[in-house]
């Protein structure tokens, strides 16, 4: 009885030298005997393989060029160079103009806070900051209000200067459109020093953030100290009332104080532009109010609009009202020294301030075609 022949196993790694042995220079040696099997039956002599470059000498203070690992300086150098380049493609593609101008103004920008290369002044003041900031609100300025700025030359090119302005809006915009309008519209680009609320202070966030983009708490002391220093400032003397007022009060003005702002400029002895707002009623209009629940919370009012509360995050979304800024024809205090002392001229002008505004807005208000559109 004959045997069938037993299949012999030979061990997957029987023959291999060593662990390190890769696939591919076992498939060059097979693929170097083949050619050489073919070569000596056509009687071709055989060509000896080339013999493999010898490595690269790299010097040891070298290898961030040469493949090596990277310090971390140039690998955040790297970084930075390749978002840029990045930011300037995708900015290219969408259109964007100047598009290199804008991407390296935000890098010095951002190399300014990194290296501590800015100054704030005593009242906590950052013009570098707010020149960065600025531009957000440029859209909303140019193409959602569409804000029309008149009388821009009525704001003096130097010195100081007290601009008086109607207050509304539910949320104060008035006052952020009217410190962009000065910026830009105005020949020397002046800032607007705002004057603001306790609240406004008193809110984590807004307050320190305000204060580094120019406003200060409204006291008379301060706005006296900023008018002398020649510097233009801005108050807006209804306060809450103004900007809380319900919907069917638009365009009538609260009541302007005890005339501190007018005291502060007679002391100075600088001039009050007279400043008048049409569009910013209606851009959360108020048609009613939650006061339980705003006394619950501390604050002066919680609106209740046509879109608000009811559409959510979409309900804080401004309506497209068309705006008008005029600034009036400047009321001198020069010549009027030791005018802060009498309280019937502090009365009569703070009455002739809010005359003037009152007057603007119902001029304006019959020159605007439409609420909504140019």
């Amino acid at each position: 009885m004959s045997r069938e022949p037993q299949a012999r196993v030979i061990p997957l790694n029987r023959g291999r030298t060593s662990r390190a042995t890769r696939g591919s220079d076992v498939l060059a040696a097979g693929a170097q005997r083949a050619s050489g099997e073919r070569a000596r039956r056509r009687g071709t002599p055989l060509v000896p393989a080339a013999e493999p470059p010898a490595p690269e000498v790299v010097p040891p203070g070298d290898k961030a060029t040469h493949g090596g690992s990277l310090s971390p300086a140039t690998m955040v150098q790297y970084a930075v160079e390749a978002v840029v380049e990045a930011l300037v493609a995708e900015g290219r593609r969408a259109g964007v103009k100047d598009v290199d101008r804008h991407v390296a103004q935000a890098l010095s920008f951002l190399r300014r806070r990194l290296s501590g290369d800015y100054t704030v002044d005593e009242f906590g003041f950052d013009a570098d900051l707010t020149e960065a900031v600025l531009p957000a609100l440029r859209p909303l300025y140019r193409s959602w209000f569409r804000v029309e700025v008149r009388g821009i030359e009525n704001i003096p090119a130097t010195g100081g200067a007290l601009v008086v302005a109607n207050h509304s809006g539910t949320i104060a915009m008035d006052s952020l459109m009217t410190q962009l309008a000065v910026h830009d519209e105005h020949p020397a680009s002046r800032s607007l020093r705002m004057l603001g609320a306790d609240l406004v202070f008193a809110t984590p966030f807004i307050g320190s953030f305000a204060r580094k983009t120019g406003t200060t708490l409204a006291t008379q002391s301060d706005a006296e100290r900023m008018l002398r220093a020649g510097e233009l400032v801005g108050v807006w003397p209804e306060g809450f009332k103004g900007i809380g007022k319900p919907f069917s009060e638009r365009y009538k003005l609260q009541r302007f104080g005890r005339g501190g702002f007018v005291s502060a400029a007679l002391q100075a002895g600088v001039p009050i532009v007279p400043c008048s707002i049409v569009g910013a009623e209606e851009i959360y209009p108020i048609i009613g109010n939650f006061k339980s629940l705003a006394r619950l919370l501390g604050v002066p009012y919680l609106p209740m609009t046509p879109t608000f509360p009811w559409l959510g995050p979409l309900g804080l979304v401004p309506l497209p009202s068309k705006w008008i800024i005029e600034f009036g024809a400047p009321i001198e205090t020069s010549e009027l020294e030791g005018g802060a002392d009498d309280p019937m001229l502090v009365f009569n002008i703070t009455d002739q301030v809010r005359e003037t505004i009152q007057q603007t807005l119902y001029a304006l208000l019959m020159q605007r075609r439409s609420v909504f559109f140019t």
